[in-house]
């Protein structure tokens, strides 16, 4: 990208989204519209034994009530699997479980409705750990067993290597389960249209594969269900599952009228996907030099009551569980495994936050243990630009680990000195440092279905139209788009129509997720930048009378050297309707060579640097410092990209510190965000830095990477480093709580503070 084209500017929604101008799905009215709401289940684990609407059915302006008898196709949904039902109809699994739908004049009627409804429940026992169901006496939950998916990553001889080892460290690392916490929950409208099809208003990442499902779920053919999916009001990896949809869908068929169901924060708690909850049992070895020789792993993930994207996830926690490191002996397993709770999916970092924090803490802790410090053990084992993947799979070339480790180290070290000399001068605040790195693939992997395109089109307005089926989210895809459209084709932005999240009106492009947006918006105009350009000024040199190689596109038209000779405005009134200029592409997004399950291709690659203030008082912790280094490919808008890695960051910064979505017999412990605390301004780091390192290797030919995620992943294990470095305490689990660190501090000589000897000097 050019200098000109890193400019910050301003996003094509941001004025309407500052301003408040813009309407979201949720936003939407339409005449007559009903209001639904979702019964669920009063219970994590039980039998149905009855079902009684008809109390619910007499009270006025209840216009439909439906249930499981009336899903007129397959009662089930599951990205992957479709093994949630629609409604349940002889057991309930968690307590997000749906048993009915109502659709009613108002939201109080809807509600009073779901009182009256009468479902008469046999409780069963609660499996509400995954130690729980890997017993063998504990309840099967689904027909295949308790495990959801079991994945692997072998090479060399582990138990033998550990025998070679000169240190040895094991620990096990717990990380919580975590809310999305978008600020629009989940919701939409459907509208029932003439044709006996439906229009579903409805945030999603994906409108293509919602559409795919519920044309399962109403045994309709796909093309009579139109899909649109943007904008949203965030989502993170949440509404890449079905939510609403199937029953506004449902209950709009029922009634004939359009149906608006839009969750409050309680039912979007009980129902909506988590982070994976993930008990990761490590053990690695190296010989005195600090060279990794042996790498142990057994990932257990709590995946709840159903599939969704669980296996996915799991494999990709096995394949990024050794990192950046070239480690000749490795065993890890990884289990995703069904309970009573509520349902882990996809999530901002897809498994690779759990294994970083688990990775980065070991790297550590060898380094204590050799006496190196953390950068020099870490350099002593990072891959080479041409070393192959985690799994032994070829990607490709890119000298970012490196990279990433000399800035962040670099950043680094000032820090340290500035922490150690605050705590000379303060005794009951200390100050720490720390860093991480990570490596993060892109793209869903080997051997799954990753269809990416686009579509250039220059319509009869006079303006050039490009159409992805992505979704804009909040993450800035729109300005992606505008930025790298303009950079290929010579145009202005206001040359341009963006057409994104309409399944009537956009190519199918694959999903929004999986840090694959940018990179695809940019493989697609590389693929038809070249035709569109030579088509349109073949049209204009129909027009203009000069030969079409000496045309080409700019501002505002078409230009013969420096002058313009012929603006898009008068072009599209000489062409023919009949014949339009349109480039569509079809593509995969790209993968490794080797046939190895969900093996990645594209990776980038973070440095994390935190700085940390203990309170030893109250065990309070603040992250006063947190600075990135991201080898992400060129930058595409400044801008956009530094708000991705901040705002991963700090969503990094909940998970490492305060979130913790904890159920207990599978019941959530907290419904609502009055006691679910998430970061707020005051919790951002006064100093956060950005760095980006654009040359990954020479004559790279994959451009940008997508950056959505990796700014989250290697946080917790740099702010952990850097709460060890203030005060010596390891942490194991997340998030760090301050009873944690008051209990660490009452411990005779397990650091170098004490609280007993900080009061009794």
């Amino acid at each position: 990208m050019s200098k000109e084209n890193k400019k910050r500017s301003i996003r094509p929604d941001g004025m309407a989204k500052v301003t408040g101008r813009l309407s979201y799905l949720t936003d939407l009215s339409f005449p007559d519209m009903l209001y639904g709401k979702i019964l669920r289940s009063q219970h994590p684990h039980a039998k149905i034994i009855s079902i009684d609407t008809s109390r619910a059915e007499q009270l006025p302006g209840v216009a439909a009530i439906i249930t499981a008898k009336d899903v007129p196709g397959l009662n089930g949904f599951g990205i992957v699997m479709p093994d949630q039902p629609v409604f349940c109809k002889d057991r309930v699994r968690y307590v997000g479980d749906a048993i009915a739908a109502v659709a009613a004049a108002s939201v109080e009627i809807a509600e009073k409705a779901l009182e009256r409804i009468e479902v008469v429940y046999k409780p069963l026992p609660v499996i509400d750990s995954p130690k729980k169901a890997l017993d063998p006496a504990a309840p099967v939950l689904h027909a295949g067993g308790n495990i959801l998916h079991r994945a692997e990553n072998r090479r060399g001889d582990v138990e033998t290597a550990f025998t070679h080892c000169a240190v040895l460290v094991e620990e096990t690392y717990r990380v919580p389960r975590q809310m999305h916490t978008y600020m629009e929950t989940e919701g939409g409208v459907v509208v029932p249209e003439k044709n006996g099809g439906i229009t579903v208003y409805c945030g999603s990442q994906h409108g293509y594969k919602d559409r795919f499902q519920l044309s399962r779920i109403l045994g309709m053919e796909e093309g009579k269900i139109r899909v649109v999916s943007s904008p949203i009001g965030g989502s993170f990896g949440g509404k890449d599952e079905l939510n609403i949809q199937p029953y506004a869908a449902l209950l709009a068929l029922a009634t004939g009228r359009p149906v608006k169901i839009h969750q409050t924060r309680r039912e979007s708690v009980l129902s909506s996907i988590k982070r994976h909850p993930m008990e990761i049992k490590v053990k690695t070895g190296a010989d005195e030099n600090g060279k990794l020789l042996a790498f142990g792993a057994l990932i257990i993930a709590d995946t709840g009551a159903y599939s969704t994207l669980g296996p996915a996830v799991l494999d990709f926690a096995v394949e990024h569980a050794v990192g950046p490191y070239i480690i000749p002996n490795v065993e890890v397993t990884g289990l995703s495994v069904f309970t009573n709770n509520g349902v882990s999916g996809e999530f901002r970092g897809f498994g690779g936050n759990q294994v970083t924090f688990a990775l980065e803490g070991q790297m550590d802790r060898l380094a204590e243990k050799l006496q190196l410090d953390p950068a020099e053990i870490r350099s002593r084992n990072l891959r080479k630009k041409d070393d192959r993947g985690p799994l032994g799979h070829q990607i490709a070339e890119t000298t970012g680990a490196s990279d990433v480790l000399k800035a962040i180290k670099k950043k680094l070290e000032p820090k340290i000195g500035e922490a150690d000399r605050y705590n000379d001068q303060h005794k009951w605040k200390k100050r720490g440092a720390g860093l991480a790195i990570t490596m993060h693939g892109g793209g869903l992997g080997y051997g799954r279905l990753d269809p990416a395109g686009g579509r250039l089109r220059f319509t009869k307005e006079g303006k050039i139209e490009i159409a992805f089926g992505f979704e804009e989210a909040g993450q800035g895809i729109l300005s992606v788009i505008e930025k790298i459209t303009c950079s290929s084709l010579g145009c202005s932005k206001k040359d341009l129509s963006i057409v994104v999240g309409d399944t009537s009106l956009v190519p199918s492009t694959g999903s929004t997720t999986a840090s694959r947006g940018t990179s695809m918006v940019w493989h697609a105009l590389q693929r038809m930048k070249g035709e569109f350009r030579r088509k349109l000024a073949e049209r204009a040199g129909e027009v203009t009378g000069i030969p079409a190689s000496r045309l080409q596109l700019g501002k505002g038209g078409i230009f013969f050297g420096n002058s313009r000779v012929l603006d898009y405005g008068r072009l599209a009134k000489h062409m023919a309707r009949n014949d339009p200029v349109e480039v569509t592409v079809k593509f995969d997004f790209p993968v490794t060579p080797d046939k190895i399950n969900g093996g990645h291709f594209l990776y980038a690659f973070a440095g994390t640097a935190a700085e940390v203030e203990v309170n030893l008082l109250t065990g309070s912790v603040k992250v006063v410092g947190l600075d990135q280094v991201v080898a992400a490919g060129p930058v595409v808008n400044e801008i956009g990209y530094t708000g991705q890695i901040e705002g991963g960051s700090v969503m990094a910064l909940g998970y490492t510190l305060m979130e913790d979505a904890a159920m207990k017999e599978g019941r959530y412990l907290v419904e609502n965000l009055d006691q679910y605390f998430i970061p707020t301004i005051a919790d951002v780091p006064f100093h956060m830095e950005v760095e980006p390192i654009e040359d990954l290797v020479a004559g790279d030919l994959y451009g940008p990477r997508g950056v959505g995620e990796i700014g989250s992943v290697a946080v917790a294990p740099a702010v952990a480093k850097a709460i060890h470095h203030a005060i010596g305490f390891w942490a194991t689990r997340l998030p760090v709580s301050p009873e944690d660190i008051l209990l660490f501090g009452t411990k005779e000589g397990d650091g170098r503070w004490n609280m007993k000897k900080q009061l009794n000097p």
